[in-house]
């Protein structure tokens, strides 16, 4: 890698893009909400029609990606907190990233009854 450059390609890198692709996939998300949500007060029917679709196994497999998005970004953000704020924070940013990780994946494996329950009750039956 030539001397000079920004990018390293380390974990630090790697988490602040994926800090930046989350905040964007929710912020999309926040956008499509209010818009479905605002369609109640044009056509109560498309509105209806909107949120019928919302029930089948394709959305809830957006949904807990989105649930992923979410949670990644608010762990990271406050493993962004620390690193600011916590004067050891930028020697233990790496330890905190897969603390991070670590805990994420946990979380995302107990939010997969919750989230896909439905999908996969709707697709294989009871």
């Amino acid at each position: 890698m030539p001397a000079g450059t920004l990018y390293r390609g380390r974990e630090g890198m790697w988490s602040w893009v994926a800090h930046r692709v989350t905040g964007v996939l929710i912020f999309f998300f926040l956008f499509v909400h209010v818009l479905d949500t605002a369609l109640v007060r044009v056509s109560p029917e498309a509105y209806d029609t909107v949120v019928a679709t919302y029930k089948t196994p394709i959305v809830a497999l957006l949904e807990y990606g989105l649930v992923a998005a979410i949670l990644f970004h608010a762990l990271n953000g406050l493993r962004v907190i620390a690193v600011d704020f916590w004067i050891k924070g930028a020697r233990y940013q790496k330890q905190m990233l897969w603390t991070v990780v670590a805990l994420w994946v946990v979380l995302m494996i107990g939010a997969i009854y919750p989230v896909l329950g439905h999908a996969a009750r709707e697709l294989f039956g009871s």
